[in-house]
């Protein structure tokens, strides 16, 4: 007897991290292995994704009431794993609407859904937010305490801890900022080394914050991190309960993402003017420093992440053999 074909659902599969993953889990082992559906919340899911991703299964779903979800035990059965993309991811838009935040980025209708089934089978995987952390210092580790500074990181705090108390089977992963190439179904949302590339381009001057540090992360990579956590889990065929930090593997400020993509574009970098986050008012508390120790994701799945300056050439569809002949 083959393989049993293991049933993956993506939650919020049509956002940015949800159509890359959805991507690599159609082309892994030639796309023999994984029966694929995802959520999205559109009246019509994208075409163009279906498209590209066939066979793939598109359930509307609302999150915040749980509709939708009873469609995909009966057409879909229940998935094997299920990774949760979906969050209302923009801190200002958070702030303005705390209540819709919370609702929204609180899987509990999910993980009632996931408890109904009385097995406990399914791993769920979910995408939590650097924003957890607090900002005072740097390289924060997994065990390090979270103190939100603002509504999005305080509802993604929430959800960890809902979810480690109410299910037994996951893996949390804290992401820093996911950048990379556009999306089959094209996003909405400003992607940030398209936008720094944009706004650099006319050769105007641009203000970038010299006092906000991240650890970005490649979309390839995290896709790989989640696809690497897949094929573990199977092999092991146990419980997990894990909590990794997910970030790219340099410690940079906007000043020196955009200085990055000025220097592969052959931008002037007095193109980049430096200033303080303190001197704009965002309308939400941005922390200051929250770049994350990576050496557990690291340990655990063998992955080191890409380089920034590599990411960055990549997401510019700049081949990196061709600059290290």
């Amino acid at each position: 007897m083959g393989e049993e074909r293991k049933r993956v659902l993506v939650v919020g599969g049509t956002g940015y991290l949800g159509q890359h993953l959805l991507e690599g889990l159609a082309r892994a082992n030639g796309g023999s292995r994984y029966d694929l559906a995802f959520t999205h919340h559109r009246p019509i899911p994208p075409q163009e994704l279906i498209d590209a991703i066939s066979p793939v299964l598109p359930f509307r779903v609302d999150l915040i009431a749980g509709d939708g979800f009873d469609a995909i035990s009966a057409k879909f059965g229940q998935p094997h794993i299920v990774v949760n993309c979906a969050a209302l991811s923009v801190p200002r838009a958070c702030e303005t609407d705390p209540v819709a935040a919370m609702a929204t980025n609180l899987p509990s209708s999910l993980v009632n859904w996931l408890s109904s089934f009385n097995n406990n089978g399914t791993l769920l995987i979910h995408l939590s937010t650097d924003q957890v952390y607090d900002g005072t210092k740097s390289f924060y580790k997994e065990e390090d305490a979270t103190n939100p500074v603002n509504m999005y990181g305080a509802s993604k705090v929430a959800a960890e801890q809902f979810i480690m108390a109410k299910y037994p089977n996951y893996a949390i992963l804290r992401s820093s900022i996911i950048y990379g190439p556009q999306t089959i179904s094209p996003v909405a949302k400003s992607l940030p080394v398209q936008w720094i590339d944009s706004v650099l381009s006319p050769g105007k001057e641009v203000e970038f914050f010299h006092d906000e540090f991240r650890c970005p992360v490649y979309v390839k990579d995290m896709v790989n991190v989640i696809l690497t956590l897949i094929r573990k889990w199977i092999s092991e065929g146990k419980q997990v309960h894990l909590l990794l930090n997910v970030g790219g593997r340099d410690r940079v400020s906007r000043v020196q993402m955009a200085e990055t993509v000025a220097t592969i574009r052959g931008y002037n970098h007095s193109l980049i003017k430096s200033v303080s986050a303190s001197s704009v008012n965002r309308g939400v508390v941005s922390p200051a420093d929250i770049s994350m120790d990576i050496s557990k994701l690291i340990q655990v799945l063998g992955i080191t992440p890409i380089s920034f300056h590599d990411g960055v050439r990549l997401t510019l569809g700049i081949n990196l053999e061709s600059t290290r002949m």
